[in-house]
């Protein structure tokens, strides 16, 4: 009798990465009891691959110490934000597995950060500039020379507080006055060099509509964001650690976890007190080759029509790669062999496609499809031979069942299957050779049908009937196997063959002076007509399947339909850019 313990499923490896090891020794402290994060996107874009990696580390590090994550949009910048990405944005997070705790919204705390803003003032920390964005930028200072403090520094908390109410009741116009913080204009950080907290703009608001004429920076906004929601590990990408001093401060000075009056307007609107003292730790951002990642530049692409749109195939949106075939899994464990660093570096995009293949390999059921379509008649069969192959729907999972492939005497087969003139080690069809075809037996090429301009259009075949599928010469040897269709059922399909959407590496780098849009991929999306099975054509919406000996294809989410197939190449079979870079 077996011992049960030995043969129990056994217990995965713990997971290690610096934060991980970070979140188990505040644990083990005790300086958390819990485990809280959040993803804090702003709806003024599409989240594109970038952001798999936030997203998987925000909710992956709150489940796997028991804890939750939360969703907010840092909806502080109206003028550049849409209900569009809203809705997109939460549909990309579930698409990828991953569900939010609370779903909040950083304009459900403005009375609170405007609460925030006036005990600051009082306490001589913050006060009203009359500068402009310009005089502001010019008394900066540099990274070796101090700044220049505002003449409106010194201003009576009085003062300040009218002030900045007559800002909140909108008799200033935009850009005449700010709130910022007191700090030291002669900080090394230039972040801590009185930033603004506070700015004037008379914009609507999605959520909140003309209530507020003012409205709170990133800085301020997200770290009493985390503070309010009771977020005990704020994650987050490496470009913040300069900003990790002002979040402390902002933290530190307003202390809405030792003032809970300031919590007034958050408890008006239905909102629990889970106010409490968050710590901010960064990691590296996942940057990959032959890819573009600035919001500004993907909406560039989209705008000047130098791609389909937001969801292209091409784009790094998940919008787009979805579209393209790449599945959650996929991406979540592409994200898990990254792991987690404070070393920025560029990832290879092949990395990224073999997890794909990796995924559908073990997944995507198999059928074959003609790209490019070459009539076979095999001369030895009658035009009314009719019969039907058997072929297993995986090679490699029994469960996945078998499927019924119809046969005839007139036949598809790729043209790339054929060569009048061979090049040097080929091992396909040419004139008076013999292939096996897949599933069916082998076959002679007797004749090739030419037009008048001399293009091959056609081949006439003979089949060996000794080598049919349970005879006895079905295993006689054969350089090649090609693959084929019924041309009498199979269905005609459009067919999308995408690629990288630039040429090199680094499209961002324009030290020769040239610009990304100068290494745009041509190649990057071409269509033909083919034809592919029944059992592909049949295929709903956003099924991965491989096309055999050509690749992994997606029905498309969007266009695809049973009595028009439209399918889009998700990933080559092999890598096919590792020649072109040697």
């Amino acid at each position: 009798m077996s011992d049960p313990t030995t043969s129990a499923t056994p217990t995965p490896p713990e997971r290690t990465d610096f934060i991980r090891n970070i979140v188990r020794e505040d644990l083990a402290s005790g300086r958390h009891t819990h485990v809280k994060t959040r993803f804090p996107p702003e709806p003024n874009g599409y989240l594109h691959l970038g952001h798999t990696r936030a997203i998987a580390t925000d909710f992956g590090i709150a489940a796997e110490f028991g804890g939750v994550c939360n969703l907010r949009f840092d909806d502080t910048n109206p003028a550049r934000e849409d209900p569009e990405y809203v809705q997109a944005i939460q549909d990309d997070v579930r698409w990828l597995g991953f569900d939010w705790h609370d779903l909040r919204h950083a304009s459900d705390y403005f009375g609170v950060f405007y609460l925030g803003a006036e005990k600051l003032i009082r306490d001589g920390k913050a006060f009203v500039c009359d500068l402009t964005p310009d005089e502001v930028r010019a008394t900066r200072g540099t990274l070796t020379e101090p700044g220049t403090e505002s003449p409106y520094r010194e201003r009576g908390i009085e003062e300040n507080l009218d002030l900045f109410r007559r800002m909140r009741a909108g008799e200033f116009p935009d850009g005449t006055r700010t709130l910022r913080a007191k700090i030291d204009m002669a900080s090394p950080n230039m972040n801590m060099r009185d930033p603004a907290l506070y700015r004037i703009k008379h914009v609507p608001h999605q959520n909140t509509g003309d209530e507020w004429p003012i409205y709170p920076m990133y800085d301020y906004a997200h770290a009493l964001g985390d503070a309010i929601e009771g977020i005990t590990h704020s994650l987050c990408t490496l470009e913040f650690e300069d900003h990790r001093p002002l979040y402390d401060w902002c933290v530190d000075n307003v202390a809405l976890h030792e003032n809970p009056e300031l919590l007034q307007p958050l408890l008006d609107n239905g909102l629990p007190n889970e106010a409490a003292k968050p710590r901010q730790i960064e990691f590296s951002r996942l940057n990959l080759d032959y890819t573009v990642m600035s919001k500004r530049k993907l909406m560039a692409l989209v705008n000047e029509g130098l791609v389909d749109g937001w969801d292209d195939p091409r784009m790094p949106t998940l919008q787009g790669i979805r579209r393209r075939g790449y599945t959650p899994s996929a991406l979540r464990l592409f994200i898990d062999r990254l792991g987690l660093s404070k070393q920025n570096s560029l990832i290879d995009y092949t990395v990224l496609e073999n997890t794909l293949r990796e995924d559908l390999d073990g997944r995507a059921q198999r059928r074959m499809a003609v790209l490019e379509p070459l009539e076979l008649v095999i001369t030895n069969l009658p035009d009314e031979h009719a019969e039907t192959l058997v072929f297993p729907n995986h090679p490699k999972d029994a469960t996945a069942g078998e499927r019924e492939v119809a046969f005839s005497n007139r036949l598809w087969i790729d043209r790339e299957d054929f060569a009048e003139v061979p090049p040097k080690g080929w091992r396909r069809l040419v004139p008076g050779g013999e292939v096996r075809l897949r599933g069916a037996g082998i076959i002679r090429c007797d004749e090739v049908v030419k037009d008048a301009d001399g293009t091959v259009v056609g081949l006439r075949a003979w089949l060996d009937p000794d080598s049919r599928p349970g005879m006895e010469g079905a295993n006689r040897k054969v350089k090649g196997t090609i693959h084929w269709l019924d041309a009498r059922t199979a269905v005609p399909a459009e067919i999308r063959l995408y690629d990288r959407l630039f040429t090199v590496p680094d499209p961002d780098d324009d030290s020769d002076g040239r610009t990304y849009r100068d290494h745009l991929n041509p190649e990057s999306r071409r269509s033909v007509q083919g034809y592919v099975e029944p059992a592909a054509a049949a295929a709903a919406p956003e099924t991965s399947l491989q096309f055999e000996r050509t690749g992994y294809f997606v029905t498309d989410r969007r266009d695809h339909h049973p009595s028009r197939p439209v399918f889009n190449r998700s990933v080559t079979l092999r890598d096919t850019w590792m020649q072109k870079e040697g």
